[in-house]
């Protein structure tokens, strides 16, 4: 019986870290990302790479941050990618407080969400 129960919870965990290790494997990586200025706002550009399997996973946005968290605009994606990867999305019109130096940019899939790292943009 004690032997079946240790099986048992081996089972478990190898299922545990093999499906953590799946689903951060799927997360959606930025690429590189630009800023200029356009005016009084700014035109952010994010490339992106996520391992788009249709409509059921798909990298469907990205945000634009600053360093303390506030947001300043989402460049929503409407539709997958599985054939066009990386692929590169603007968002324009985004206002940037002034006195801003960085700013952060992080990406969203429909399966996990908003995920990490933040990629980090020098404005000067």
């Amino acid at each position: 019986m004690a032997v079946s129960k240790l099986v048992y919870a081996a089972q478990i965990l190898t299922l545990t870290l093999f499906s953590t290790t799946a689903s951060k494997a799927d997360l959606p990586v930025i690429e590189g990302a630009t800023a200029r200025p356009s005016g009084s706002s700014w035109t952010i550009s994010v490339t992106l790479r996520h391992p788009d399997t249709g409509w059921d996973h798909y990298a469907d946005g990205w945000e634009v941050l600053t360093l303390e968290g506030q947001s300043l605009g989402i460049r929503e994606l409407t539709h997958p990618h599985e054939t066009e990867q990386p692929f590169t999305r603007s968002l324009s019109g985004v206002k940037i407080p002034e006195g801003t130096s960085q700013i952060a940019i992080r990406a969203r899939c429909s399966v996990d969400g908003w995920t990490g790292p933040i990629y980090k943009i020098d404005l000067n």
